[in-house]
């Protein structure tokens, strides 16, 4: 099947090593010239590896298959913000609306099976804003909510969110069971829990954005461990056999008001790819040429499909673009596809 490829001069672009290499392809997905994105703040991959990239544009689902040629679009005037996207098993999409306060479940052909938390209406939590900063207590669901995942068993985790630090967990039909999680900076405790996943074993993965870590829990929400060999992890997802992909925003873009990075010289948005056993197998991007393929600038989501191509999405228009800090032409969706084992190795 064809695809579009990113050729520089030197010919095309491929980035990570042995395993796990790939070809860059930054224009793959092959809009209709009227159907304009602001950027793509998440991807989701169906049974039939269609790709569903969620948009702040006016066409919120675009549908694209796996050569880059558009399907279909739904989801026109639904959606404050678009935020975060999950498809199940059963092709079903879930949708999590941030400035809306809510997660909505669909059919495959975009159809609105049931709504969680209520429209334009956050819970207590004591926060006066999107700022993280101002969250004073742990809540119900849901302020500013950011990504939901499903369990082998079909549970739903809600990852919420910006103006809360808590992690919920419901029933496959919506029933609120439990919740844990409040601010803070120690174990259990998260600073905008970003990104979930459950892996195959059922354990709970949470992507504690502004604490830069990785933390993991049972299913019952006991903390297990945690891992810091990541710059701001926004959403992560595992391959079949267990290995471990995290889109990392890094410290070049989408930096709250006040706050430095770490050091001068602190790595941009970039990709790492873990074993199961926590090795680091795999990493590339780091921002230092954000428009070129291959490389990002605020990565925001990432997932796989059946071949082990990647996608991963990015947040440039509000990480930065709005204020000039890189031109708005940047790629919002990239494709990474995956190269086979030179011989030999």
């Amino acid at each position: 099947m064809s695809h579009r490829s990113s050729v520089t001069a030197d010919g095309p672009v491929f980035v990570g090593t042995d395993a796990f290499r790939f070809e860059a392809v930054a224009d793959w997905a092959q809009r209709p010239a009227e159907y304009q994105w602001q950027e793509v703040s998440a991807v989701a991959v169906d049974s039939h590896d269609n790709v569903f990239a969620f948009n702040r544009g006016e066409h919120p689902v675009m549908v694209f298959d796996r050569s880059g040629k558009f399907l279909r679009s739904w989801g026109e005037g639904v959606f404050a913000r678009a935020h975060g996207i999950t498809i199940g098993p059963d092709d079903c999409v879930y949708c999590t609306d941030d400035l809306d306060h809510t997660v909505r479940k669909f059919s495959p052909d975009g159809t609105l099976l049931w709504k969680l938390g209520t429209s334009g209406q956050p819970s207590d939590t004591g926060a006066t804003s999107i700022d993280f900063r101002t969250v004073r207590y742990s809540g119900l669901p849901f302020y500013f909510p950011t990504n939901i995942a499903l369990s082998p068993d079909g549970e739903i985790y809600a990852a919420d969110g910006y103006g809360n630090a808590r992690i919920h967990k419901f029933t496959a039909d919506g029933q609120l069971l439990f919740s844990w999680g409040e601010p803070g900076t120690g174990p259990g405790q998260f600073q905008v829990p970003h990104g979930i996943a459950v892996d195959q074993n059922g354990i709970v993965h949470v992507a504690d954005r502004e604490n830069s870590r990785l933390q993991s829990f049972t299913p019952d929400g006991k903390f297990l461990s945690q891992h810091t060999d990541v710059a701001r992890p926004c959403q992560l997802t595992f391959d079949k056999s267990g290995n471990m992909y995290v889109a990392e925003l890094g410290f070049r873009s989408g930096m709250w008001p006040g706050i430095s990075p770490p050091s001068e010289n602190a790595t941009g948005g970039r990709v790492s790819i873990y074993s199961p056993t926590g090795e680091l197998l795999c990493r590339w991007g780091g921002g230092l040429n954000p428009t070129a393929p291959g490389d990002f600038f605020a990565p925001h989501d990432i997932r796989l499909d059946s071949r082990g191509d990647i996608y991963v999405s990015e947040v440039v228009w509000s990480a930065g673009a709005n204020r000039g800090h890189v031109d708005t032409s940047c790629h919002t969706l990239q494709k990474f596809i995956r190269q086979p084992l030179s011989a030999g190795l």
